[in-house]
């Protein structure tokens, strides 16, 4: 099975297409490259095939860990804080898919690595965590999710690369565990998953003494590993995949040709990522034919592969259908499944005095930002619940002095997803950051990075808030900011220790209070397609005069879905309207209160557009206001008096507020705060309503009560 690459040039395909129809292989490995071009690759190569190729690709994350343009779900790690395995379940489901929509039968995934070495350099995020439990739970979810569509999965990497401390891509790993061990944990997800039906798995380089008893021999390349102890000891009859040969683990060991050679010998089915196949193909001729490779042999792999080539459909094979490939890749429904893993799978590990959710939103915020990625969307879902200020400051003493009016200071710890592999490790400077600032406020402190972040923070006393937040995308962070302030309750456990402070399987639950959240349309059931056509009608209203500008904002059950501004403050201006502009509560109540109730009883159908308000208030019934209908009040044609300057009865000729109103000290009856330095009479209503009775809007025949945003 060779590499295939669709972002390369002509003659890599070339090179491709010759190793297709020329050497007889058996399937391909993409790596980088975009969607349509693998997809017309796929073809290509597929139509030069005498028996169909296998098509497979590193998926660990959806397509994205190979192919732009594509979706990229959640690491392993950060799926292993969730406690919903159904959803872990679906992330399988709709990764495989996606695979299959691109003509991919095999994800090697999932990762069964139990991630027992903090400093594992090439684990890591790709494992589920440091519990073998929890990564069997959570690897079962992922390929119960895959296989259900078709999708053949691979554990990796047998037999167990997650007590590591160095890259089998560079070098040969060494595994010094017993055998003991390895039967209670490394080995413990693998016998799990074989028994639920598991396809095929991934043979790792690695050096394990316990199991090859040759020093330096990689278990890629081991009769023991592969034959004795995977086939034979744990009774496996799917594929043997061996991990990719260019690999210095394995490249280092032997030659090309050499070690493709070994590693039939050693059991293996499918030889991944081979270097030389000419010279591998003659080599294995010649083993053949010197009898080390017997015909029992040949027919253990052969036939193994046509089967499953045959349990594949490409028996039928039918090429990549290029139509609507971007769309197909990228459902809707991806993002609200992101959302709720996110949901799922943030972590509040502290929580002293309960400073989460935050509920006095008229203390005093500030937000510091440690890392070197974005936080855009942190800071802004943050905004959007009180008045948070970011503060910025090199120098401690300063950025302290800065603080000082503040009364909780939000911290956040932004690494890119991007560079996975990097150590996230907060720096000595970092450190001392929090470490001030601690001492003197109160501090949440949210890691959007793995766990191990914070494993150099010595005193965590000092601290009353700490989130693992695991990943730096834009939805993560909409969701850390919402657990932050209520809208969302945190669920997540933490799939891996953080020294000595906190234990795989440690979290806390907080409790949502009533505050707006955020989500995708589709999640509370609304289209996003059909929501885009509030950006048709918008520029409509703006294009005819009806508005400058507006804020569009839709929620429903509890989330916000759809949040975007249009045009300008006026006419006149070039100030464009933001979503953060605020408006005075008298512009807002027919929206938020006439308009809602008139829609509500339009649908139970006790009015229509056409009803009048002499019909729906008596009160106007022979008024010269009675044959104004719904639709005329509605659309602002109705002829009704625009505007009553109602508080001038309030203030002198100066526009100086009366005593007889406004008192400048607050005392017993006096209720509303109408400014610093002002306060409003309870009996200011009696005014307003005298004017009500002589303005032109009420007919002299009526009277009318009016209730009026003060």
């Amino acid at each position: 099975m060779v590499a295939a690459y669709s972002n390369k040039d002509a003659a890599h395909f070339a090179e491709v297409d010759k190793l297709v129809s020329e050497n007889k292989v058996g399937g391909l490995i993409f790596f980088q490259g975009g969607p349509m071009r693998q997809a017309r690759l796929t073809n290509r190569f597929q139509s030069l095939a005498k028996v169909p190729l296998f098509i497979g690709i590193d998926a660990e994350w959806g397509l994205s860990m190979r192919i732009d343009s594509t979706f990229r779900y959640p690491f392993n790690m950060t799926l292993g804080a969730i406690k919903d395995l159904k959803l872990v379940e679906e992330v399988g489901t709709s990764m495989a898919k996606e695979s299959k929509r691109m003509g991919i039968h095999f994800n090697f995934a999932p990762v069964l690595d139990i991630n027992t070495n903090p400093k594992n350099p090439i684990i890591g995020y790709r494992s589920f965590g440091e519990n073998k439990i929890n990564v069997t739970e959570h690897a079962l979810a992922l390929m119960n999710g895959a296989q259900s569509q078709g999708i053949f999965s691979t554990g990796k990497h047998f037999p167990g690369h997650g007590d590591t401390s160095t890259d089998s891509h560079s070098t040969l790993p060494i595994v010094n565990a017993s055998l003991e061990h390895l039967e209670k944990i490394e080995l413990y997800p693998y016998k799990r998953l074989f028994d639920e039906g598991l396809v095929s798995v991934m043979v790792a380089h690695l050096n394990v003494p316990s199991l090859e008893p040759r020093e330096g021999y990689p278990t890629s390349i081991s009769y023991n590993v592969v034959n004795n102890l995977l086939r034979n000891e744990l009774g496996f009859e799917g594929l043997v995949f061996t991990d990719a040969l260019n690999m210095k683990g394995a490249a280092n060991f032997r030659k090309p040709g050499d070690i493709d050679l070994e590693a039939f010998l050693a059991g293996n089915d499918i030889l991944l990522f081979a270097e030389n196949v000419p010279l591998a193909v003659e080599k294995i001729c010649v083993a053949y034919q010197d009898s080390l490779i017997s015909d029992a042999r040949l027919a253990q792999s052969v036939k193994k592969i046509l089967r499953y080539k045959f349990k594949a459909g490409l028996n039928k094979y039918k090429p990549v259908e290029p139509i609507n490939l971007y769309k197909d890749l990228n459902p809707k429904s991806n993002e609200t499944l992101q959302y709720q893993l996110y949901e799922n799978a943030v972590t509040v590990v502290k929580n002293d005095g309960n400073i989460l959710p935050i509920k006095n939103l008229n203390q005093k915020i500030a937000y510091v930002k440690l890392g070197d990625d974005t936080n855009s969307s942190f800071v802004n879902t943050l905004k959007k619940y009180t008045e948070v200020t970011e503060v910025s400051e090199t120098n401690i003493d300063t950025l302290l002095s800065k603080l000082t009016d503040y009364e909780t200071v939000i911290i956040g710890y932004h690494k890119s997803d991007k560079s996975w592999w990097k150590s996230p490790e907060l720096t000595v400077p970092e450190l001392q950051i929090i470490d001030s600032i601690s001492k003197t406020k109160k501090v949440i402190i949210d890691c959007f990075a793995k766990p191990y972040s914070l494993s150099k923070i010595l005193n965590f006393n000092e601290l009353e808030g700490v989130i693992v937040s695991y990943q730096n995308g834009d939805i993560a962070q909409e969701v850390s900011a919402e657990i932050i302030f209520g809208a969302v309750d945190a669920k997540g456990l933490l799939p891996v220790s953080i020294n000595g402070n906190y234990k795989a399987g440690d979290g806390i639950t907080t409790q949502k209070i009533n505050r707006l959240g955020f989500a995708s349309p589709e999640s509370v059931g609304m289209s996003s397609e059909k929501l885009k056509q509030i950006e048709t009608l918008a520029q409509k209203a703006i294009d005819g005069k009806m508005a400058p500008g507006m804020q569009v904002l839709v929620a429903r059950k509890g989330k916000v879905i759809y949040q975007k501004s249009f045009g300008k403050q006026t006419y006149e201006g070039n100030v464009k309207v933001k979503n953060s502009d605020l408006y005075d509560v008298a512009s807002l109540t027919k929206i938020v209160s006439t308009l809602p109730n008139v829609m509500q009883v339009y649908d139970q159908k006790k009015v229509t557009l056409e009803t009048t308000l002499g019909e729906m208030l008596p009160i106007f019934k022979g008024s010269n206001k009675q044959q104004m209908t719904f639709k005329e009040l509605l659309s602002h044609y109705g002829r009704m008096q625009a505007w009553i300057p109602f508080y001038k009865a309030t203030v002198d000729s100066a526009k100086i507020p009366l005593d007889k109103y406004y008192k400048k000290v607050y005392t017993e009856g006096f209720t509303k705060r109408v400014s610093d330095s002002l306060f409003l009479r309870d009996d200011y209503h009696d005014t307003i309503m005298k004017q009500i009775i002589k303005s032109p809007l009420i007919d002299k025949k009526n009277t009318v009560t009016a209730i009026l945003p003060l």
